[in-house]
């Protein structure tokens, strides 16, 4: 009987301690998906020392998802080895993320080097360690092979670039960023993450996201206490006659509205820009307290010798008249075109600064100046 009873004893408890095991190991193997809010474009997934990154919109009209597995086990078989050492970029916009995550040594390459602004960057450039790769849409395929990056993070506008392809065949891992395709100033900031991951830095890259995040929220919230809702004109006509503004559901038109103004084209439909004549904007915004961003003019007197009229609108009479390209690198790159996407908090405080002051008495611009 006692020979009977330790028997179903033994065996209940080698019961027990097997499934217990199984849970474990159905628990290890369980993928932890990341809590990405605002970005659209990529996930990612955990399982231990293995991540997958998930590109759901490399390019534009892209039906193509693309997912990456990466490992910080060098026993692991997988497609791409993390932390990355020698990377290269091919937008300014990547930079400045990387720079955050303080990775800046880990570039090795670049397309159209003049265009970068950051001094870290520059310096590196200029010391020979970021090596020209040629242009955005014409890589130098030889250069790129002959520097044997760890990973090259590419950019297409509508279709797989051609010589990004070439690389994949090469052997070199490329990783497409979708991050201009977001939609929200925030989901563009979020793409501080992918980065995160690639450096096996995604804590990091999670709490540096989540301050900005919160820096924006709170300005959002500022904004909300003055009512006054200065009215907003933006762009400019830069070629056949045509103005060319940021259209109702653009990630301009969003940095408005969180700004708690009046942006004249709210309500239009479109993400992209509004192609618009001359008379229909003039007689919309003749009296708009601001304009924003008046396209590629530098003054105001460039702006007359383009087209008299523009001196008709209040904004220009009133010197109201703001735009972010005139603050730029040592080489000329516009420091809101490689910055601003990163940090959409500070983009955001100069609007407000700009259109209700008393808001932020303390700020000083980021990137916006006063056109004169």
């Amino acid at each position: 009987m006692k020979n009977i009873f330790f028997l179903v004893f033994f065996s209940l408890i080698t019961l027990l301690f097997s499934c217990d095991k199984a849970t474990k190991e159905k628990s290890n193997n369980t993928d932890t998906i990341s809590d990405v809010k605002h970005a659209k474009g990529f996930q990612i997934f955990n399982n231990h020392e293995v991540a997958k990154l998930i590109i759901k919109q490399p390019y534009q009209y892209s039906s193509e998802i693309f997912e990456y597995t990466l490992s910080k086990n060098k026993t692991h078989s997988t497609q791409i080895q993390i932390p990355i050492s020698r990377i290269v970029v091919t937008s300014t916009t990547h930079i400045p993320m990387i720079e955050l995550l303080y990775e800046t040594e880990k570039i090795i390459g670049f397309p159209n080097v003049r265009y970068v602004s950051s001094e870290k960057a520059r310096q590196r450039i200029e010391e020979g360690f970021i090596k020209e790769i040629g242009k955005e849409n014409m890589l130098n395929t030889e250069v790129l092979l002959n520097l044997e990056p760890d990973l090259v993070v590419g950019y297409s506008v509508s279709s797989a670039d051609k010589s990004l392809e070439i690389l994949k065949k090469s052997g070199i891992p490329v990783i497409y960023n979708g991050d201009w395709l977001e939609e929200t100033p925030l989901g563009r900031a979020e793409w501080l993450r992918f980065f995160g991951v690639l450096f096996d830095k995604q804590q990091k890259a999670d709490s540096i996201f989540k301050t900005i995040e919160t820096s924006y929220l709170e300005a959002k919230e500022l904004a909300k206490k003055n009512p006054k809702k200065p009215t907003i004109l933006s762009g400019a006509v830069m070629s056949k006659d045509i103005w060319n503004l940021p259209a109702g559901e653009s990630f301009v038109a969003q940095f408005l509205a969180d700004a708690n103004v009046d942006y004249l084209w709210k309500n239009s439909s479109g993400k992209g820009s509004l192609s618009l004549s001359f008379e229909s904007v003039f007689e919309k915004a003749k009296n708009a307290d601001f304009w924003i961003a008046p396209g590629y003019f530098s003054s105001k007197k460039e702006m007359l010798q383009s087209n008299k009229l523009y001196a008709e609108f209040d904004a220009f009479k009133n010197d109201k008249i703001y735009t972010p390209t005139l603050k730029k690198g040592k080489t000329g790159g516009v420091i809101y075109y490689e910055l601003a996407p990163t940090r959409p908090d500070l983009v955001l405080k100069d609007l407000i600064k700009i259109t209700q002051p008393e808001l932020l008495p303390n700020y000083e611009l980021t990137f916006f100046e006063k056109m004169n």
